[in-house]
């Protein structure tokens, strides 16, 4: 591990690793287990994993604890080296804030997005939070950066300002990690005293109360905040709340009734000791994603379990099928990207269920069908070539993305319980030894006449392909931390699709 204190060091380092996926872990230090499994995940998604630690003066505001925040360097270097941190960055103020003694430019976040939660009780803060954080990722260039959703109001800003500044990386929200007891982690818990720590346990507990209010069928606000309140009165009398508001966790606009999502979010004080969490509501219809190695059976068991379960097959497919479709009827070049982006920035995709066997759904390309046109030999010859292309996939995963809100769906691909739909219910990785694959290649080929020259060969290009989309910079294969390994070998379509259907149905 490379422990660097300058921006001309971190990038010379980086350097080293152009081609390689970077994830980026911003802390302020007094690392604790929460930040831990922050890097647990950058390092399963990515090649090489940099952690900052700086401890931001712009957020600190008159009062707070700025000079007497936890700082323990030896200690955070030692983690991070065990937790196998490629790259930790420890800039000193002077490198990040007062550069050549000049005034900074400050990032503002939107008025709305600061107008409740900690916005009014900490004036000043998240300007300080986005503005750090859009420096990192201009300093460090991420393809992912990871926080924690114990700071939810941050999280959502900085999504935000990700989507409205247009820069290029994924801000990916991590659950938050609680305490054996139930404390929601954090570097300020070395404040508590015993007692206090003991009590701040039922901040948590009085959020999980409202929670199974919530899974009972309790949707009003008022409700669920009450149950909150009168929890906290018996289990933490001496926490004096800040605030307690239930909020749409993509706008933070307050709610009066959960219709799809919400949150839950608290801060108070324990003596001196500011302490926050949250708990997530969803209402939304079950996502099963299924990701895997190609020739592991995903689009035929993906395509039967839609059917059975009642689910919409997302056929990423078809969206790849109605782009190449959109470029050819517009005469484009593929060779063209300008035109391409262009042509592919304002494309409007629909995927209906549909009534024929035939096709796993109907679609509608800027509102006309075209079911039929997309599954023509010459679309099928350059879709592959199509989905290659940076912008189409940019947009295709963003409409993806778009259609998976609603939820009620089953997709599969490389990517889609790590990149596309996190928020999963379900999360399986299906695959298959390579020799299994091979073989059911071969048969394939066999059964429609298509001569290979033999089984060895194959098995040495599924091996190779294997390879080549596990180290790929964009859509790597890759196993979701929480998804469920079902291996197929041995297994038939039925057993296989049964399996899953446990899953899902919980039995």
């Amino acid at each position: 591990m490379r422990v660097l204190k300058t921006v001309l060091g971190l990038k010379a380092a980086l350097q080293e690793h152009q081609k390689q996926k970077v994830g980026l872990v911003p802390t302020m230090g007094a690392l604790h287990y929460g930040h831990l499994s922050l890097i647990e995940r950058a390092k399963s998604q990515n090649d090489i994993v940099v952690v900052s630690i700086f401890v931001n003066p712009l957020q600190f505001g008159q009062g707070e604890d700025y000079q007497r925040y936890p700082r323990n360097i030896d200690q955070d270097i030692s983690l991070c080296h065990g937790s196998g941190v490629d790259i930790l960055f420890v800039p000193s103020v002077e490198q990040m804030v007062i550069q050549s003694q000049q005034m900074h430019y400050t990032v503002v976040p939107p008025e709305h997005l600061i107008a409740n939660l900690c916005g009014p009780f900490r004036p000043g803060h998240f300007a300080g939070v986005a503005t750090i954080v859009c420096k990192l990722f201009n300093i460090v260039e991420p393809d992912t950066a990871y926080f924690g959703e114990k700071d939810f109001q941050q999280l959502v800003i900085l999504k935000k300002m990700v989507e409205d500044l247009n820069l290029p990386v994924f801000i990916k929200g991590c659950p938050t990690i609680h305490e054996p007891s139930g404390l929601a982690m954090s570097s300020r818990n070395i404040y508590l005293s015993a007692k206090e720590k003991e009590e701040a346990i039922g901040i948590n507990a009085s959020l999980t109360h409202a929670k199974r209010a919530f899974d009972s069928g309790q949707r009003l606000s008022s409700s669920l905040l009450a149950l909150v309140k009168v929890s906290l009165q018996e289990k933490s009398p001496n926490f004096k709340l800040q605030y307690l508001e239930l909020v749409d966790p993509n706008n933070l606009a307050q709610l009066e009734k959960i219709e799809d999502a919400g949150v839950i979010a608290i801060a108070g004080y324990l003596g001196k000791t500011r302490l926050i969490d949250n708990i997530i509501f969803n209402s939304q219809l079950p996502i099963v994603t299924i990701d895997g190695p190609a020739g592991a059976g995903k689009s035929t068991v993906t395509k039967k379990l839609a059917g059975e379960l009642g689910l919409l097959y997302l056929d990423t497919g078809a969206m790849y099928r109605a782009a190449t479709w959109l470029l050819k009827s517009q005469d484009i070049s593929l060779e063209d990207n300008i035109a391409i982006a262009e042509a592919i920035s304002s494309i409007e995709l629909e995927l209906l269920p549909s009534d024929s066997s035939k096709y796993s759904c109907e679609v509608y390309l800027n509102r006309e069908r075209v079911t039929e046109e997309i599954r023509s030999l010459e679309i099928t010859s350059l879709v592959s070539q199509v989905a290659a292309i940076d912008s189409v996939r940019a947009k295709l995963v963003e409409l993806q993305k778009d259609i998976g809100k609603k939820g009620g769906l089953i997709a599969e691909g490389r990517d889609m319980g790590t990149v596309v739909f996190p928020q999963a219910g379900l999360k399986i990785f299906l695959t298959a030894s390579v020799n299994e694959r091979a073989n059911r290649r071969f048969k394939d080929l066999q059964n429609q006449g298509i001569e290979k020259t033999n089984l060895e060969e194959l098995t040495q290009e599924i091996a190779k392909r294997d390879h080549q989309d596990s180290i790929r910079k964009n859509s790597p294969l890759r196993k979701a931390d929480d998804a469920i390994e079902i291996i197929t070998d041995g297994l038939t379509l039925e057993e296989v699709c049964q399996k899953i259907a446990k899953l899902y149905f919980g039995k």
